[in-house]
């Protein structure tokens, strides 16, 4: 007699694959049930699903707003999405406020255009260093016109 399969409970058979095959199944299948919800669930937030075991579904939204109505309306939630097979033991819904990540600020080079007089002065300075490399970088920032 075989065992019930439930993505979201370890088998004996992941021992060998280091965990990936089970955490790859069971992100497809949060993938599968936030597409579910997503129409159900109050709009227009983008809900996602992170968690879905022993009848409790916790899922994560960006809008404060929209976690506060959806934790307010929790009973009528949950009653559409038992309507759905794949959520018919849900039993409570977890909202959590998700951190949307920044990414930094690039920094902003300072790139101005030299004035002509400017890159003719850097040219004839070149002239006039004895060092070859330093005469040379002075010749490529006079070219540089960005």
């Amino acid at each position: 007699m075989s065992e019930p399969v439930n993505v979201f409970q370890q088998t004996r058979k992941h021992l060998k694959t280091g965990n990936f095959t089970f955490l790859s199944t069971q992100v497809a299948a949060w993938q599968k049930l936030t597409k579910l919800i997503q129409p159900i669930l109050p709009q227009p937030e983008q809900w996602q699903v992170v968690c879905y075991q022993h009848g409790i579904l916790t899922i994560t939204g960006a809008n404060q707003a929209m976690i506060s109505q959806l934790a307010y309306l929790q009973k009528q939630y949950i009653a559409q999405l038992l309507q759905l097979p794949e959520f018919k033991d849900l039993q409570k819904l977890q909202v959590r406020l998700r951190i949307q990540t920044q990414t930094p600020p690039k920094p902003q080079s300072l790139s101005r255009s030299l004035s002509p007089d400017t890159q003719d002065l850097l040219r004839g300075a070149a002239d006039f260093v004895s060092d070859p490399k330093l005469s040379q970088a002075m010749l490529r920032l006079a070219r540089n016109k960005k």
